[in-house]
């Protein structure tokens, strides 16, 4: 059986190995190496050419989201090569409310008289196609971070191509197991890589997956040139990390379909976001659109912002702290970050990103804490 013919649950196993050799190693080794001999038409250097242990991670990933993948050094580093790489002067059109990251180097292109920047809620469809005419760039989110809105891609990414935009889909949440954009026509999938596709939340390391070969250059050359690439022992842990994607993303998934449920029967509660929810705004889309629900929970509380960061220091399982997608549960009040707060953040909603634990484990500490 060809890769090409192998499932997504395969493909992370199988992924960016090389052919069997008699008594080559199973793995792609650690390369720690920056310059390399001279070859009689070369001059390789990392910071230009990537390594083995690199490229596989990048082999791996791009079969997984049927494309080209290229490593950068962060989730930021991979959005500041495309943001930062457009022409003066353009026009993006960007979620309103985001990965504050995101926002922030929009904002900062913007005061620095770079780009305009057109905010909008992209669950809002005709808000966002209306936004488009003589836009660049449509970045985008599925599922929004922090508050879980689903966009109706298809659409959007007819609708920007239609008006002369490149589309890029942020699929940090949703992984290439729940959603693959490229095969809906987006031309570039950015990922932190640091959060799902590692899972450990032991690295710092990004990826970027484009449709076109040529595009793929682009950025390959804008890497070389910013210094962008990733450290090779990030490179190995995330493609080691990789190898679970599957199994950890069943039981988290499964995990946050029932914590939702059980959240959105607590009395403590006003609001669960989470798309598995049959009364959830992006469940038709989800259902439709994604292979799964994802295993993000945002969740809004009665009482006030002191409250809500009270529920974060009186857990005990679940983990009080930034970042998601590891095999812990953590748990944070995003509004306790301005930009987050500026942009749309709820005072008392909190972030729950839902790990591998026992459900029952993870429920109990929450209700300990809701009580």
């Amino acid at each position: 059986m060809s890769r090409a013919e192998l499932r997504p649950e395969s493909l992370v196993v199988a992924g960016g190995r090389q052919p069997p050799v008699p008594d080559a190693p199973l793995n792609p080794p650690i390369v720690l190496a920056a310059p390399f001999h001279h070859a009689p038409d070369d001059n390789r250097y990392l910071r230009h050419d990537g390594s083995d242990t690199i490229r596989a991670f990048e082999q791996a990933l791009g079969a997984l989201e049927g494309g080209t993948a290229l490593a950068f050094s962060s989730g930021m580093a991979a959005t500041a090569a495309i943001v930062e790489g457009q022409p003066a002067g353009a026009v993006a059109v960007v979620p309103s409310t985001a990965y504050s990251g995101s926002v922030a180097i929009f904002d900062a292109q913007q005061e620095l008289g770079r780009m305009a920047v057109r905010p909008v809620d992209i669950t809002d469809t005709a808000a966002v196609v209306a936004a488009l005419p003589g836009a660049g760039l449509l970045w985008l989110e599925s599922v929004t971070n922090p508050l879980l809105g689903v966009a109706d891609l298809p659409v959007l990414i007819a609708a920007a191509h239609d008006a002369g935009a490149l589309v890029v889909i942020d699929s940090t949440f949703t992984t290439p197991l729940l959603l693959r954009p490229l095969e809906l026509g987006a031309d570039v999938v950015m990922h932190s890589a640091t959060k799902y596709l590692s899972g450990h939340s032991d690295l710092l390391m990004g990826a970027l997956v484009m449709r076109s070969d040529e595009l793929a250059e682009t950025l390959r050359s804008r890497r070389g040139l910013t210094g962008a690439i990733p450290g090779a022992l990030e490179s190995y842990l995330a493609l080691r990390g990789l190898r679970t994607l599957a199994v950890r993303m069943q039981r988290a998934q499964a995990n946050a379909l029932e914590l939702a449920q059980r959240l959105a029967a607590h009395p403590a509660v006003t609001r669960v976001r989470f798309p598995g929810l049959p009364s959830d705004p992006g469940h038709e889309r989800a259902t439709r659109l994604h292979g799964g629900y994802g295993a993000m929970i945002a969740f809004e509380l009665a009482g006030s912002a002191e409250d809500a960061e009270r529920i974060c220091e009186s857990v005990r399982l679940i983990t009080h702290a930034t970042s998601l997608g590891g095999v812990e549960s953590l748990i944070e009040r995003r509004a306790r970050y301005p930009i987050d707060a500026a942009h749309g953040a709820p005072p008392t909603l909190l972030r729950l990103s839902v790990g591998i634990e026992h459900v029952d484990d993870l429920w109990s500490d929450l209700a300990h804490a809701l009580g």
